[in-house]
């Protein structure tokens, strides 16, 4: 067998883990959510679940995947026993799925880019998005996005993934925050900070039932976890790594990229003659960003400029969370089937292009729901409690030796770290996918009539 690739350096490792939370996760839902669920109020409980749960997890996939030096269904072949072994393919599902509706919103955040250069986003956002969704159109711009990934995931860990984050991540925050700095000088602001940074508790503890699970799924979405990711990436890692501190550089950017995004977005609708009404009414899923957003850069001064620049920004940081998501299957059938990287990742990512054409050609965005409730709100929520609950009860012993490593002296933060996963995180995520399951069954209910 050939010998297993890995990271070239520590940085593109970082940048690679990064460039995979810095995706749509950040910039398309993460405004949305907000908007959707109460502004700075949402703000706040995801900024706390980033810290309580998001960052415990993250260390969970980092330790099973350096330890088992697989992917994530080799991983707990390697360490599970009997049923246990069964989470791998949770996470294997759940990213192809979710990546097979990522590519289509990729393909249509590309097309708003094209808009932009032509100067072309229209007063009325909701007919101009009507005609990007659905039809021939979207399905070519899906097949250009999936056809980027699978270019990139098959030069190989150094000289596709890591060679390319390389330059999309600097260049992601560079992008970010000179759009911020502009954002910053238009006329309302100052109202768009407000609403954004003054969070309300009372709105908190009135709609916890709904603004908690939103949270939890945004968190985990962002940050790739549940899909195999981490485990996938932390598995071409060396044993001399501090993962804790690694994992605490990777969640405090991505959490940095997805607040500097709020930045962006808060002040152009606001200065875009757009009501906190009117962008809570056209948030409700991918509308906050293809309709309310490119409906005010056609009201603000260089918004052609403006938006053709952020939805850019947009594409390269989906990319450079899809070619993490491939590569997390690519990485099954090289590890446990033995496939060249080439031709299984032309067959993954074909097989992927298929599985999302329905929701590139259904205008009404009914596909993309069923996918997203299933995908997102249940199997990655569903993937990261059973995984914390075999590391924080089952296998200990594999979670504090391996984030031990590369640690002079890790002390009581292993004990802590471990009694997180058995209270915090799994009460938590118990009662997350609990809501998640009954919104996903009214969700899917409403659409299948």
């Amino acid at each position: 067998m050939a010998q297993r690739e890995s990271w070239a350096t520590r940085t593109g490792f970082i940048l690679a883990a990064v460039g995979s939370a810095v995706g749509l996760g950040n910039v398309w839902r993460f405004p949305y959510q907000v908007g959707e669920f109460g502004g700075a109020a949402f703000l706040v409980v995801y900024l706390a679940l980033i810290a309580v749960i998001g960052f415990p997890v993250i260390l969970v996939e980092f330790t099973v995947g350096r330890y088992t030096d697989r992917n994530p269904v080799g991983a707990l072949k390697q360490i599970g026993t009997s049923s246990w072994q069964r989470i791998g393919w949770v996470f294997i599902v759940a990213g192809f799925v979710i990546l097979s509706y990522y590519s289509v919103v990729a393909g249509w955040v590309l097309q708003y880019t094209v808009y932009g250069l032509q100067g072309n986003y229209a007063a009325d956002g909701a007919a101009q998005f009507g005609a990007t969704t659905g039809g021939m159109m979207s399905i070519l711009t899906h097949a250009i996005f999936m056809a980027a990934v699978i270019a990139v995931v098959g030069f190989g860990i150094q000289r596709g993934i890591e060679f390319s984050v390389k330059l999309m991540v600097p260049a992601i925050i560079l992008l970010l925050v000179g759009l911020a700095v502009y954002a910053g000088t238009l006329p309302s602001a100052g109202e768009a900070y407000a609403y954004y940074l003054s969070p309300d508790l009372n709105t908190i503890t009135a709609n916890w039932t709904s603004i908690l699970p939103a949270a939890a799924a945004q968190a985990f979405f962002t940050l790739s976890l549940g899909m195999g990711v981490m485990i996938t990436y932390a598995s071409y890692l060396g044993e001399d790594r501090n993962l804790a501190k690694d994992a605490v550089i990777i969640v405090g950017l991505d959490t940095a990229i997805a607040f500097t995004v709020g930045l962006v977005a808060f002040p152009v609708l606001f200065s875009g003659d757009l009501s906190v009404a009117d962008i809570v009414e056209i948030g409700d899923g991918p509308g906050f960003i293809f309709i309310a957003l490119s409906q005010a850069f056609s009201n603000i001064p260089l918004g052609s400029v403006l938006g053709a620049i952020f939805f850019g920004t947009v594409t390269i940081a989906a990319l450079s969370s899809a070619i993490s998501i491939l590569e997390v299957v690519v990485s099954y059938l090289i590890d446990e089937r033995g496939v060249d990287r080439v031709p299984a990742t032309l067959l993954i990512g074909t097989a992927i292009f298929l599985f999302g054409v329905p929701v590139a050609y259904d205008g009404s965005l009914s596909w993309l729901t069923v996918y997203d409730e299933l995908a997102n709100n249940i199997l990655l929520i569903l993937g990261a409690l059973l995984l914390s609950i075999y590391i924080g009860w089952v296998g200990t012993d594999i979670g504090l030796e391996e984030l031990g490593k590369g640690v002079r002296n890790l002390g009581g933060w292993g004990t802590a770290w471990i009694w997180a996963l058995r209270v915090p995180v799994v009460v938590t995520l118990v009662v997350i996918l609990g809501l998640n399951a009954i919104g996903a069954y009214e969700a899917i209910s409403g659409i299948l009539g």
